[in-house]
């Protein structure tokens, strides 16, 4: 059987022969025209009533089809738009044809189907109408000069406005003259790298190893603090030598999710204190708390030894490149003369809008949507492996977009291969221990729950449950 069904005036043809029945046809006929280009990335499909109807086939068939092609990312759906081609899925467009397969998951490691890595949100998610109506607002309403090249610290409607936010939302205590705006925690953390100057920067053993690079590339030297279920050994400061800074997670340690416990806070703070140097807090997802109190930051504690580090990248899209340092007094003017050098820029029109939107409640507004999807998520990883892989252990969970699920040992590379065969990115905690450590690396997965755009949550969640070993026999 064959046919042909019109989108915006133009005919498709489907072939729906086949074994299978009519409901395995469809879907196949359907996820070929995707993959091939013929229905291209945000094409809106018919209803399945219509389609039905120009197909000659029961209504149920084509609901039944569109529900799996959208459960395995080839569709998606939201209220108000219809069903479309998955922004995600790319047609190979001229490739060499190849054999078919059947219908199911990746046989084989390639571009993967579906996205568990930690490093960016749901950005499918961004409020995208909200936002342009901020930028309109902060558009209208801006002065001249600020089309011009600005004040290296950043403007100072977004300055003032952070002030406000960051002390009634995270405890930070500052004052607009004190805060830097940057383009991303990556360039606020290579700016005070290079005001730093020499010495060693304390870094903790997990993390990421693009931050270790941003510090050794300035001039500096890295030195590892062990992490463990209470964050950064802080205490272990003290006996190191020629250290001027030390970058700590303290709300949500990046990977293991752990908070650092106060006896730690107050020892880093203590520490800063009695040497001169600084702690440096990344604050990368403050705003996500589900199952306790947020943890104020720890800059509250001291702001002359503590600079605090934000971003949009997690609470709105890491394309805004847009990130805030509020800096102890004495650092001001130094991390200044290194961002007046010309080769720091920030963006200026963004600026203005950001501050509108926080202004305007849009933004507190967009946190508390995103932290119920978010934490939505969160429920389901969490029911999916005490109903299928009990054996599972998952830490980090009461806060941040990712949770850490604990593997028994030596099995940690292997489930990260077997994920790839199910069409799965996926990174395992080892990946961000640092080299020079002394404590060994431990076998789990980071497994981000905050990255998928909504339509494949589902399937991302059923890849890994699929990759993950089998409940150990009795």
């Amino acid at each position: 059987m064959a046919n042909s069904w019109a989108t915006f005036g133009r005919d498709l043809h489907l072939d729906l022969t086949g074994p299978g029945g009519l409901r395995a046809a469809l879907i196949g006929a359907l996820r070929d025209a995707v993959r091939t280009g013929r229905l291209t990335p945000g094409t809106r499909l018919p209803s399945s009533r219509s389609l039905a109807a120009d197909l000659g086939i029961a209504r149920n068939t084509v609901a039944d089809a569109y529900a799996e092609l959208i459960a395995e990312g080839w569709l998606s759906a939201r209220q108000g738009s219809g069903t479309r081609v998955a922004d995600r899925v790319e047609p190979l467009g001229a490739a060499p044809a190849r054999a078919r397969r059947p219908p199911g998951p990746a046989t084989r490691p390639g571009r993967p189907r579906f996205d568990l890595t930690p490093g960016t949100p749901d950005v499918s998610a961004f409020p995208r109408t909200a936002w342009l109506a901020a930028a309109r607002r902060a558009l209208t309403a801006a002065p001249s000069e600020a089309f011009g090249y600005g004040d290296p610290a950043g403007r100072p409607e977004l300055r003032t406005v952070l002030a406000d936010y960051l002390a009634r939302a995270r405890g930070v205590r500052a004052d607009p003259d004190r805060i830097v705006v940057c383009t991303g925690f990556m360039q606020g953390l290579a700016l005070l790298a290079r005001t730093l100057g020499t010495g060693r920067v304390a870094v903790e053993s997990y993390g990421l190893d693009f931050h270790r690079d941003v510090i050794t590339r300035a001039g500096l030297r890295t030195v590892p603090l062990v992490v463990d279920a209470h964050g950064a050994r802080t205490a272990d400061l003290a006996g190191l030598d020629d250290v001027r800074a030390a970058l700590l997670t303290p709300a949500h340690q990046f990977p293991t999710g752990v908070p650092l416990h106060p006896d730690r806070r107050a020892a880093a703070v203590n520490w800063a204190r009695a040497t001169g140097g600084y702690v440096l807090e990344d604050d990368y997802d403050g705003e996500f708390r589900y199952d306790r109190q947020p943890v104020g930051a720890l800059q509250g504690l001291d702001p002359d030894h503590v600079v605090y580090l934000g971003t949009a990248s997690k609470s709105l899209a890491p394309a805004l490149r847009l990130a805030w340092m509020v800096l102890p007094d004495r650092l001001v003017d130094p991390l200044l003369a290194v961002k007046s050098t010309g080769e720091w820029p920030s963006g200026q029109l963004e600026q203005l809008t950001l501050a509108e939107f926080l202004s305007s409640g849009a933004y507190d507004r967009h946190l508390r949507g995103m932290r119920l999807r978010y934490r939505r998520r969160r429920d389901q990883l969490v029911t999916a492996l005490a109903e299928r892989a009990p054996h599972v252990h998952a830490s980090g969970i009461a806060a941040g977009l990712h949770a850490v699920l604990e593997l028994p040992p030596g099995t940690e590379q292997s489930i990260v291969q077997a994920a790839r065969w199910q069409g799965l990115a996926l990174e395992g905690l080892t990946r961000f221990h640092a080299p020079t450590a002394p404590d060994a690396p431990r076998d789990a997965l980071v497994v981000a729950y905050g990255t998928p755009p909504e339509h494949a949550f589902n399937g991302a969640l059923e890849a890994l449950i699929r990759a993950l070993p089998p409940t150990p026999e009795a």
